[in-house]
């Protein structure tokens, strides 16, 4: 059900449909020092992922990082009452239908600070807040860095190859995903400040080394 990236990361790789084109999708779910779970991008919660959940530990923040990353939010809000519910910038008025705690910003929140660092990148149409697991030197990302020229989907790749994405983050369509280039710039600079080597990405196959430098190429054009 969940590979493990590190000690204390977890993820699970799930089919996803985005307007009309198989995507998949990837939850990241890291312990917290208190022993406590951050869930990154929720998937479905089915059955055998709530035991897979629940055995790792106490779900104790859940976020929704970026606009498009909300469809399974009020199933784990019903589940896990108790935890904290987290929204990218706009993603509350965007689903006003669900209870959200505190929008995610700059600054972690006193439930992750001792395991998780963030930084904003709305200056993407998906106002996405991508994240660093410090232990693992391991940065979290939902849209930031699509990568899709892999895709076992036919279907997938070609228009992977329409967007000339050839690679994490590349393609024309960023060009416009990035609505503010000069914010983009420095929310860039800021995020290249971690030290980081893997990237775990919503879409596509993760990035296993010299993560900071694929991060870097991808937005060299900004």
């Amino acid at each position: 059900m969940f590979d493990t990236i590190a000690e204390g990361l977890w993820t699970t790789a799930r089919s996803q449909r985005f307007w009309g084109i198989e995507t998949g999708t990837r939850m990241t779910v890291a312990r917290l020092e208190d022993g406590g779970l951050f869930v990154h991008c929720p998937v479905a919660l089915d059955s055998a992922t709530r035991a897979a959940v629940d055995a790792l530990g106490e779900v104790r923040a859940v976020v929704s990082s970026s606009l498009f990353h909300h469809l399974y939010a009020g199933e784990w809000m019903r589940a896990y009452p108790k935890a904290t519910f987290c929204p990218c910038p706009g993603l509350a008025a965007k689903r006003a239908d669900l209870s959200w705690g505190p929008v995610l910003g700059d600054a972690p929140l006193s439930l992750w600070e001792g395991t998780l660092d963030q930084a904003r990148f709305d200056a993407r149409f998906e106002r996405e807040v991508v994240f660093f697991h410090r232990a693992s030197k391991t940065m979290i990302c939902a849209d930031a860095l699509l990568n899709l020229s892999k895709h076992p989907s036919l279907v997938t790749r070609a228009a992977a190859q329409l967007m000339r994405n050839t690679a994490p983050g590349k393609g024309w369509l960023e060009y416009f995903a990035v609505t503010d280039w000069r914010l983009g710039r420095r929310q860039v600079d800021r995020i290249l400040e971690w030290d980081f080597d893997r990237v775990l990405l919503a879409h596509g196959a993760l990035v296993e080394r010299d993560g900071r430098e694929v991060m870097r190429d991808a937005y060299r054009w900004l």
